[in-house]
This record gives structure tokens, sequence and C-alpha cells, in this order.
């Protein structure tokens, strides 16, 4: 069964690649409905044929997002929900003319997800998907036509208007986007008060369908800024639009209208121009944290015991592979001597054969030179967003396995995390925008650097803390070059001998802030820079552990865990080779 769940998947991977002309799309064991970077997200095929068609239209409108969505940036909350759904139904609709059997596995989805919720779970984006791609000529059940009558003001002559301009402009990205911001304006999603509403109706029903968002103001301003790309011409509308700039900057982190504003305004001072070379714009707000300040004790001790649910099947596994390590260092560590030699330390062994005959000289000895050299190992793991889940679980369960099992053989091991302290950028970001938002600033998002368990502390103590990496809220965005060389001035810093970094993660790092002020290969470049000089350099041993990815492209020493069940073997046999 497993080789034909993974021959279908390799079969959906395949299509959306070549849809998609995009040969590093990869698959993630995720249920997210709105793919981000390169990941289809999509759990494992289902055993039952009649939903076989649901599981392809997953994948399927999820090749049409990667190959019609190019405009990334959304809104904030459920404004932004709804917008990437309405981004979604243009790509399944445009996606589904090009490839009609599409359009069958498409509509199989969407029923098959809305039947597994109760009427109260269906999210407004959701019922907005199904009643835009409904006036499309996809077909609708019954239960989501009655549920999307009950969209507020959904048959208005306003909405009616606006829904022709969006069929209208289908084909053309950026004006479907601004007739969508136009709906979510009607749909009260996006905050305004009295006077602007006021203004906004005016400006309405004076627009055309070619021309129904941008002011002579704003067009003006973009003129003169030769620059700026059409994006923006796009987000310019949100600055008029959305007064309450302060609630979202709170639920955001960080406000597109503000970002905007700084492009615009600010263009002169650009300072910095493309170039290949990793820079950090700020590293004042990142930090360095144990896990046990992140949680209060009584969540530590609730996670710890969620922990150990998760590693109870494995306890033999540890077992087994302790006695197996064990009895290798062990033999590596065994001391031997040279003996009968003139100078050295006394054999007491031999005292006999001076008191039976007083002629005979003293007998020395001297230890061997050990082969065995001490050693310290760092596990690193990745704690993003995309390893929420069966992945974060399976890299704790690895975290512990290895850790318990060095400890009782004598090897010194730590324990880190890396992640950041906010989406899509933070303190960095902002600070950004208020120098002027200028091309290529380099990284922007603030890190966070997780010590789970130091070198010199025993396991017993701080086995508590590796439950803090089940945290709600935790896992965000993964900057992994400077995670790596993180943890490689840790391990430069200790005294002994070998030096071993094992890396726990699910493959390319992402920070949307960084990526997209910058350009969509600037960290994953400075990666392989990072691992490239640790390779050359050869102070210390590099291995990765890709969970449910190959992570092969960066790292030449590395094996693959995609469940469980091969979590057991697969780490005995790779630590026992890695000790021989």
């Amino acid at each position: 069964m497993s080789a034909k769940i993974d021959e279908q998947q390799n079969a959906v991977l395949s299509w959306t690649k070549a849809v998609t002309k995009n040969k590093e799309i990869v698959i993630e064991n995720t249920n997210k409905l709105i793919p981000s970077g390169s990941k289809l997200n999509l759990k494992n095929p289902p055993r039952i044929k009649r939903k076989l068609s649901a599981w392809k239209g997953r994948a399927d409108r999820q090749a049409f997002w990667f190959k019609h969505n190019q405009m990334k940036k959304t809104l904030p909350g459920d404004a932004g929900e709804v917008l990437d759904e309405l981004k979604m139904a243009r790509a399944e609709i445009l996606g589904s003319r090009e490839y009609e059997g599409a359009k069958l596995n498409i509509q199989n989805f969407s029923n098959d997800f809305t039947h597994n919720l109760a009427e109260d779970e269906i999210q407004l984006s959701t019922l907005i998907n199904l009643w835009f791609k409904g006036l499309n000529g996809f077909k609708l059940e019954k239960d989501q036509k009655k549920l999307i009558e009950q969209i507020p003001g959904i048959g208005s002559k306003k909405i009616k208007q606006i829904s022709k301009q969006m069929i209208a402009q289908i084909e053309n990205e950026e004006s479907f986007i601004k007739s969508s911001l136009s709906l979510l304006d009607v749909l009260k999603l996006i905050e305004q008060d009295e006077s602007d509403d006021h203004d906004e109706n005016e400006k309405f029903d004076e627009q055309s369908a070619e021309n129904d968002d941008i002011s002579s103001t704003d067009m003006d301003e973009v003129e003169n800024q030769e620059e700026v790309k059409n994006e923006i011409d796009l987000m310019q509308s949100l600055v008029d639009e959305m007064q309450d700039e302060q609630e979202i900057l709170q639920e955001a982190e960080i406000s597109i209208d503000e970002e905007l504003e700084a492009n615009v305004n600010f263009e002169d001072n650009q300072p910095n121009q493309e170039n290949n070379s990793y820079k950090i714009f700020t590293n004042k707000y990142d930090e360095i944290i144990s896990a046990s300040d992140l949680s209060n004790v009584k969540e530590i001790n609730r996670l710890r015991i969620q922990l150990d649910k998760l590693i109870q099947p494995h306890l033999q596994t540890i077992g087994k592979l302790a006695n197996r390590l064990q009895r290798l260092l062990l033999a590596k560590q065994n001391r031997s001597w040279k003996f009968d030699l003139d100078e050295g330390v006394l054999d007491t062994s031999k005292l006999t054969r001076i008191i039976t005959d007083s002629n005979k000289p003293l007998s020395f000895k001297e230890e061997k030179q050990s082969d065995f050299k001490d050693t310290v190992i760092s596990i690193l793991i990745d704690c993003s967003g995309s390893m929420r889940g069966r992945s974060i679980n399976l890299a704790a369960v690895c975290a512990e396995i290895i850790g318990t099992t060095l400890e009782r053989c004598s090897v010194k091991t730590e324990v880190l995390g890396y992640t950041t302290k906010h989406w899509k950028g933070g303190d960095a970001r902002k600070s950004w925008l208020q120098r002027g938002g200028f091309s290529y600033p380099g990284r922007l998002n603030d890190l966070r650097h997780i010590i789970f368990k130091s070198a010199e502390d025993s396991w017993r103590k701080s086995r508590k803390s590796l439950g803090v990496i089940l945290k709600d809220g935790l896992l965000k965005e993964n900057i992994d070059g400077e995670a790596l060389q993180w943890a490689n001035k840790r391990l430069q810093k200790r005294f002994e001998d070998r030096k071993i970094m094992i890396v726990i993660s699910d493959g390319a790092p992402v920070d949307d802030s960084s990526l997209s002020a910058n350009n969509p290969h600037y960290l994953d470049n400075h990666l392989r820079e990072v691992i490239a000089d640790i390779y050359e350099k050869n102070q210390i041993e590099l291995l990765a552990i890709g969970i449910g990815h190959d992570v092969t492209k960066y790292y030449s020493h590395a094996i693959t865990i995609s469940n469980a069940d091969s979590l057991g073997e697969t780490l005995l046999d790779e630590l026992t080779e890695l000790f021989e």
C-alpha cells in the first residue's frame, strides 16, 4: 500500500510541477487550504476510490494557485482570508478552463470539504469562494447555495455590479484584486469611519469597470515613481480605504499600508541595490532564550506529559539504541597498556618477582593512546510553522531519542531550536519602514533562537523544557542559515575533540518579509553558503534529518524520516554508523 501511495503522490507532484513549470515544489503533509512558498499541502491519498477525485481536486486548485497567483501579498484577519479565497477561486476558474478534467475534481473537493464541517464551522471565506465559482459555471449543491444566501448583502445591487466587474476582469490579476477590495469594503471587512464611507460611495458610483480604484492624486504619485511596481498601484487604494491602521498593526504585526507609503514617499532614500551578499537589517530585536522562559510551570508540565505520550511507543527503541551505542562506545574507550617498560607507571603486578629475586629490575607500564575522541553533539530543530502537527511531533521524538541515548553513553548533547518572534516581520521591519522601506535591506524579521537543553545540563534537569516545542504559537518562520551559524559558534567554543551538528528540518528557509523585500532565493542561497562553509572548514560534522522531506539538496549527509514507524530503526542505524 505504501508503494501505491508514493506512486500517487509522485504523479500529482509531477503534474503540479509540469503545470506550474516550477521544479522546486515539494509536498507538505498538512491541511492548509492556501499554499505558501513552493509547498503543495497534501495529505496521503484516501483508500476509498470515490474520494480520490476530491483528493486530486485539493492538489489541482493549489497547482492553479501557483500558476495564476503572482501578487502574493494579502490583508490581515478576516479580510485577508476572504481575499485569499477570492484569489483561489480565480485560479480555480482559470485553471479549469485550460484543464477541463480538473473542474470536476475541484467541485468534488469543495463538496467533500463542506460536508465534513458543521454549518457553523464553515468560514465566510469558504462561502465567498463557492459563491464566485458558482457565478462562473461551477456546480453547487443545494446546501451550499442556502449557506451562500445567508451572506449579508450578497444579493444587493452593488455586489452584483462588483461581481460583474470581477468576472470581466478575471484575466487581469491586478484589476481583479482591485474589484475584490471593493467587495470587501461592501461586506464591511475593511473598517472605515463615516466620512470615508461617504467618499467611497461617491467614488464607487463615478468609476467605470475599466477605472474603478485609483484616484487621480494616487495615479499622479505612482507615475512619478518609475520603480514602483504594479502591486503598489493595487495597495495604494488600501491606503485610502483603511483608516484604522493602529488596530490592523496590532493584529497583523505590520501594516501593508505603511509599506506602501514607505516605498512611494521615500524612494529617493534607497541606499542599497540588489547584490548577492547576505546582510541583516538589524539584529537589535533578535533573542536567544531558554525554553523555560517561554511558558509558565503549569503549561511546561502539561506539554511534557503530552510529549511523553508521543514517546511512549519508542521507549523500547531508546533502550535498544542505547545498549548498542554503549557497547560500541565502551569498546572504543577501553584502556590498554604497554608492559615491561624501563620507565612509566610502576607495574604492581610484577612486584612479587622483586621479593623472590632481588636481582630482578622493577617493571613499568604505560597506557596506550585511545583512538576515541571526546564528543559533543548539537541537535538543531526547525521550529517553523510548516512543522506544525505531525512534523514537530516527529522532531521532538527524534531529539528525545538521540538526547537520552547519548547521555546514557556519556556523550555531551545540547538541544536547540530556531524560529522568529513574529509572522511576516516584526520590530526590525517596522524600523525598516520608518527609514523609508528601501530595496534589498537584508533580513527583516526578528530571530528567536531557543535553548531547550545546554550541553552541560543533564537530561533529567532539562527534559521538561523540550516539551515547550509543542507550545501553541511558538512555531512561526525559519531563517536556517543564521541558525546554523549560531549553533556552529556554540560548538566552536566547546573543548571536545569531535563536534557533530544534527539539523532536524522539513525543507527550505522561509520568511515572507525578507523574501519579498530582497529576492525569492535570498535565504535559500545564504543557507547553502553556510552549509558549504561548514563542510569546507571540516571542523564540525554536519548531519541532517529531513522530516517528511528530502533535504539532500542542501546537505550532502542526510536521511529522511516520513513516519513514526520508521523512526526507531532509521535513527538506530544512523547513530551507530556515526560512531563506528
